[in-house]
């Protein structure tokens, strides 16, 4: 039970694994002080909190520091066992939910990441071919898991909304730097609906960054990043 206790965030407002963690947070109502990480330079308390990784975000618990986004959001459902709950209370459902976040983590996102470092519009085109076949994975599962209701969730964001949905902003950022679509809304419907739907509910609006703020953030971190390496 974690009522009561001091909770800090450690990341960069930027990330969608650091929002996933302010969403959960926000779902339950959980007050927390949000301390900033710098964006070239790895502070000391990152490095000590998370050795292993070294990544954020990392939120602490009364000073102890528990890291990965996914893991985050399962403790935080734990750790404040008051309804609206996060993931899925049957043990099936959950099980399912954990396994398409991993699916998001391992497989989809990274293929995300692969488009944005392909040089040239036919190498991008090329990750775009590979990427298709997951989307429609997605947007199969979407319609499996929340058996016509708004959200993976059911009637409220959930797990796996937090998990796809905080990738959204970045994946828009990258369709409007590139002039290319990544999400097909007209092989996608269900999941562009619900798109919409997750950017404009109030539990996220405050917290997803728009697109071409993301926009900024990027070419800024990278003219930042080749003036550091002259």
């Amino acid at each position: 039970m974690a009522t009561g206790s001091v909770v800090k965030l450690l990341g960069v407002w930027a990330s969608p694994f650091v929002n996933r963690v302010e969403i959960a947070l926000k779902i339950k109502s959980v007050e927390y002080e949000f301390i900033q990480e710098t964006l070239l330079n790895k502070s000391e308390l990152l490095l000590k909190s998370n050795p292993v990784y070294k990544k954020i975000p990392v939120l602490f618990c009364d000073e102890k520091p528990i890291c990965e986004s996914l893991v985050i959001l399962q403790y935080i459902d734990e750790a404040w066992p008051n309804s609206p709950f996060i993931l899925p209370s049957d043990p099936y459902d959950r099980a399912i939910a954990r396994f398409w976040a991993a699916y998001i983590d391992e497989k989809w996102f990274p293929l995300v990441v692969e488009f944005r470092n392909a040089e040239g519009k036919e190498a991008k085109a090329a990750v775009l071919e590979k990427m298709s076949e997951g989307n429609l994975l997605l947007e199969e599962a979407f319609i499996k898991i929340s058996k016509g209701k708004s959200f993976f969730g059911g009637e409220r964001i959930g797990y796996l909304d937090i998990v796809l949905g905080s990738l959204l902003g970045w994946v828009k950022a990258h369709e409007i730097m590139d002039e290319m679509k990544i999400l097909d809304d007209i092989k996608m419907p269900s999941l562009a609906e619900w798109d919409e739907r997750f950017c404009s509910d109030k539990v996220v609006k405050d917290i997803i960054p728009q697109p071409e703020k993301l926009v900024e953030v990027y070419r800024k971190y990278h003219k930042m990043k080749k003036a550091t390496s002259n």
